[in-house]
């Protein structure tokens, strides 16, 4: 009796699709969200030597990629960034010299990519709102510069918030603090990014 061929293509198939498998899975489990500007808002604060200052950002953009299966989400990647022109202060001067420090003609945008989340837990008597700290690449002017982001997530149907404040100096991103009057009017060195954002799948 002659024995049939074995069944190497069939084999093949199966195999195929072993090894695709876990990547279905996965894509079938994490959450994509998009950066809604309504309802967004991000500051950027700071001192000179006549008052305090605030910067909207007008145009911010960024993904949120989420595993809300278990106990305790899993962010597997955040981006965010913003278009460095749409810095308002309400003042055409103030804005020309923060455009002017930030070398806007070269660099477009500021920029921040998550490199890996170090902590989460859950805040206390809050449901699906968790404390976070990200790790992460931010890049302003042309520089990049490796920081630790503590935020607030707020996890909702189809939706999510992060929130947050994060102080830094320009000088470390190479930026010469803006000043103004024939340098009679100087910028702190010392600002603050403050951010409430809001994202959707």
């Amino acid at each position: 009796m002659k024995s049939k061929p074995f069944p190497f293509r069939r084999w093949i198939r199966i195999l195929v699709f072993l090894l695709i498998l876990p990547g279905c899975t996965w894509e079938a489990i994490a959450q994509e969200y998009r950066l809604t500007k309504e309802g967004s808002e991000l500051l950027i604060t700071g001192t000179s030597t006549l008052h305090d200052w605030e910067i909207v950002a007008e145009d911010p953009a960024g993904s949120l990629q989420v595993d809300a299966t278990g106990e305790l989400p899993n962010l597997k990647n955040l981006h965010f960034s913003v278009v460095s022109e749409s810095l308002k202060s309400g003042k055409e001067s103030m804005d020309k010299n923060t455009y002017k420090a930030l070398e806007t003609d070269k660099y477009e945008q500021i920029v921040f990519r998550m490199v890996k989340v170090k902590e989460i837990k859950p805040v206390v008597s809050s449901e699906k709102r968790y404390k976070a700290l990200l790790e992460g690449d931010l890049t302003i002017a042309g520089k990049t510069k490796r920081i630790d982001l503590e935020c607030v997530l707020t996890l909702g149907e189809g939706r999510a918030s992060l929130k947050g404040k994060e102080p830094l100096k320009m000088t470390e991103y190479g930026i010469d603090p803006p000043k103004a009057l024939l340098g009679t009017i100087k910028t702190g060195d010392d600002v603050e990014i403050h951010f409430n954002t809001h994202w959707k799948r």
